[in-house]
């Protein structure tokens, strides 16, 4: 069975998603050697519609960044009720029962799965005890609006969520990874 892990930047604040670029200003040669690192074992992208939504168009303006050399070079899924043509090659929009299907992913094999971004998804890979690995890099700044990972408006969901940290290291730009394992 293949491992699914989520990468996403979170601020101080618990922010994970908004609507500016606030987590760019920490991306340094260290911040990406290891962002890479955390590709070389992944196969195939998840993304919620929002999170591949932003990356199709960095796709469109920026072809140079990692990120999208890294989601080129791997099979793409977008878990979406609401969109039909992806408008990127080589992308599958998984519509239909679409926790189902990325079980089915799961259990077929290869490398593993990597969340990128998309904090409704690995909402939902929690509640459903999916996940494997939640990988999370809080940057320094608090950045006072956007979505948050575990919203206070979660109807208990995740009340006592338990996981085990798994690595944790501090970049020189002060932003902190950290790998926890859900504890099941």
């Amino acid at each position: 069975m293949r491992t699914i892990a989520s990468g996403m930047f979170m601020s101080l604040d618990g922010v994970v998603q908004a609507d500016d670029d606030w987590q760019f200003a920490y991306f340094d040669d260290e911040l990406f050697a290891s962002i890479t690192a955390a590709w070389d074992g992944a196969d195939t992208a998840v993304m919620g519609r929002r999170s591949y939504e932003g990356y199709r168009s960095l796709r469109e303006h920026h072809l140079d960044s990692p990120m999208l050399g890294f989601l080129d070079g791997v099979d793409r899924y977008v878990l979406s009720t609401t969109m039909s043509d992806p408008q990127w090659p080589g992308t599958t929009v998984l519509s239909t029962d679409p926790f189902a299907r990325l079980e089915e992913l799961r259990n077929h094999s290869g490398a593993d799965i990597l969340v990128a971004g998309s904090p409704s998804v690995v909402r939902e890979l929690l509640v459903r005890k999916m996940l494997d690995q939640l990988n999370v890099t809080v940057l320094p700044i608090v950045v006072g609006h956007g979505d948050r990972l575990f919203p206070e408006s979660s109807d208990g969901l995740f009340d006592r969520l338990r996981l085990e940290l798994h690595s944790s290291r501090v970049l020189g730009s002060g932003a902190i990874e950290s790998s926890y394992r859900p504890v099941r």
